[in-house]
């Protein structure tokens, strides 16, 4: 109907500015007659695609990861391709079944949100591109896109000791995970460099839950001597630890300053709202979804890509009452 080759109808949806503005016209006035629409399953066959990218998601329930995978659809969509979600945490059983995706008729690639996952699994003979996003897997060799976690922690310490402490505690998150890593180094680092030696007691583990913060907050109520400042390696730790500390009359920042990490929409509608470094969530779903589309099109992996971050300064943080010392 168009009176032009079947290439040229191709080359005129998939790139029209290298077609005239004739053939073009020519081209959408036949595909408006016809209601023509691209099939898109054949269109995967022929690139021998699946046409989805599958994510590895530690725990769907945490609203951490929902503006990650926005960023990820957000650029996928562009290109056609499907999100695919999976949860790490389901279970044994259902874990084992992830390996199922790690496998080119399954997934045109996965973006892989869990640290704890074997590393083996993605060695497998035709396991589809892999990007880590957030976390990091110890063995795996492959491209990444992360926080600048290190550097957040910095920005939260130096902020505590600009207010006067000198007495900061840090709640980490659980040991082997990357994220804690990458914080402590940061942490510990600017201690150092600002002069601060924290107490062994100081020094809590959590494992990122609200509960594992209202645990801290107990062991810090225990404390013949407690701190005047803690660094919390992520909001929701933060958020359990005030509520449990408020609840047993503790004042935050009064007795207390409290500082978080990542900026979940909650931080800034507790009370008092939460100090908090932010890491652009979107952006490294967004970033970590153009990585994978460049491996699809055989582009070189690149090894590591850091993302800035940023500290907001909200209400639970405050000076040092000068009589604390």
């Amino acid at each position: 109907m168009a009176g032009v080759s079947v290439a040229t109808v191709s080359r005129t949806l998939a790139n029209p500015e290298i077609v005239s503005e004739a053939t073009r016209d020519a081209v959408r006035a036949a595909i408006a007659e016809t209601g023509y629409t691209v099939n898109q399953a054949a269109r995967n066959l022929r690139q021998k695609r699946v046409g989805g990218i599958v994510a590895l998601v530690p725990n769907l329930a945490n609203p951490f990861f929902s503006k990650i995978l926005s960023g990820i659809s957000s650029v996928l969509r562009e290109e056609r391709l499907n999100l695919l979600v999976a949860d790490t945490m389901a279970g044994a059983e259902a874990r084992e079944a992830l390996i199922a995706y790690a496998n080119r008729s399954h997934a045109d690639g996965l973006i892989v949100l869990d640290g704890t996952l074997p590393p083996e699994i993605f060695r497998r003979s035709g396991c589809p591109p892999v990007v880590l996003a957030c976390e990091t897997i110890d063995g795996l060799d492959t491209a990444s896109v992360v926080a600048d976690n290190a550097g957040g922690a910095r920005l939260a310490v130096e902020h505590l000791a600009g207010l006067g402490h000198r007495h900061i505690a840090h709640l980490a998150g659980p040991e082997q995970n990357s994220l804690t890593v990458d914080r402590k180094r940061g942490f510990e680092a600017t201690m150092a460099e600002q002069g601060l030696d924290p107490r062994p007691e100081w020094m809590l583990r959590g494992d990122f839950s609200l509960a594992s913060g209202r645990n801290a907050a107990r062991q810090l109520l225990d404390m013949a001597t407690r701190p005047t400042a803690i660094f919390c390696d992520n909001d929701e730790m933060a958020c359990g630890l005030i509520g449990e500390l408020l609840k047993n009359g503790i004042s935050v920042p009064g007795d207390l300053s409290v500082a978080g990490f990542d900026n979940v929409d909650f931080s800034a509608h507790i009370t008092p709202a939460l100090t908090t470094v932010r890491q652009h969530r979107d952006a490294l779903g967004e970033a970590a979804a153009r990585v994978m589309l460049g491996l699809l099109d055989g582009q070189p992996a690149t090894d590591r890509i850091v993302l800035p971050v940023e500290l907001v300064i909200r209400d639970s943080t405050a000076p040092l009452d000068p009589g604390r010392g």
